[in-house]
């Protein structure tokens, strides 16, 4: 059965610049998501140790 996927909330990633959508298993802390995946997490913690 399909769902549809239409009405999920999005994010901007502050490193990509790319929307991303909620997922389930942010369900409990969306509110702190920050970045669409971990690759983004680490650059971003790469940049501003320089």
């Amino acid at each position: 059965m399909a769902h549809k996927k239409a009405n999920l909330p999005q994010k901007t990633c502050p490193v990509c610049q790319r929307p991303f959508t909620w997922r389930k298993k942010w369900e409990k802390d969306w509110e702190q998501v920050i970045y669409c995946s971990e690759k983004c997490r680490r650059k971003n913690k790469k940049i501003s140790l320089h």
